[in-house]
């Protein structure tokens, strides 16, 4: 799969999201590897942004390959086994990158 791709498939998935319960969550998704990009997610006002950019005043920053990452937002990879086993890295709030997985999923 290649970057652009995810992309427009964590848009599609933003679309159907209920974001209701969270008033303000921001994490950048940097992708390693062959295919790889950042991009980040922002919760705010409970509307869900999906854009190809750094986000420098983010919660935190969750770092995965591109096959790792399909597997999580497909919900065949858990977020915590990922973390643990260190497939799925997290630079900052821990919390809010278990919310974030919770939200695409």
């Amino acid at each position: 799969m290649k970057f652009e791709e995810l992309l427009t498939k964590v848009r599609g998935i933003a679309q159907n999201a209920d974001a209701s319960n969270t008033d303000f969550l921001a994490v950048q998704v940097n992708i390693t590897g062959k295919d790889s990009g950042v991009f980040y997610v922002e919760v705010k006002d409970h509307n869900i942004s999906v854009e190809p950019y750094e986000y420098n005043d983010r919660n935190c920053a969750v770092t995965m390959n591109m096959t790792d990452f399909n597997k999580l937002i497909d919900g065949k990879l858990d977020p915590v086994v990922a973390f643990t086993i260190g497939k799925l890295k997290v630079d900052g709030d821990v919390g809010k990158a278990l919310e974030f997985s919770k939200l695409l999923k």
